[in-house]
């Protein structure tokens, strides 16, 4: 019983750590959006980072969310600025 308590009580406390790990940014910049580079020039940046077959693009707040995969073949999910193609967060998968 001790230790269905104490699994019990590891999982009520790594529960909010899990769940930040899956937040997705919607705060990549504060520039009005006829500052923001248009989408094109946007995946050209992307490509020109390293990022290649680029699968989607979706805009999340001020963010862009997007699926590509790196030079190295993994697949990743990338937070951009869409005013200066900065990336701020970048996910690999094999």
């Amino acid at each position: 019983m001790s230790k269905t308590i104490t699994a019990a009580i590891l999982l009520i406390a790594l529960t909010p750590t899990l769940a930040m790990a899956e937040v997705e940014r919607e705060d990549c910049t504060s520039a009005p959006k006829s500052q923001w580079m248009s989408e094109a020039a946007l995946k050209q940046k992307v490509e020109e980072a390293g990022y290649k077959d680029i699968r989607s693009m979706d805009l999340r707040g001020s963010c862009y969310e997007i699926y590509a995969f790196t030079k190295d073949g993994k697949r990743a999910e990338i937070y951009v600025d869409p005013a200066t193609a900065k990336i701020f967060q970048s996910e690999e998968d094999d």
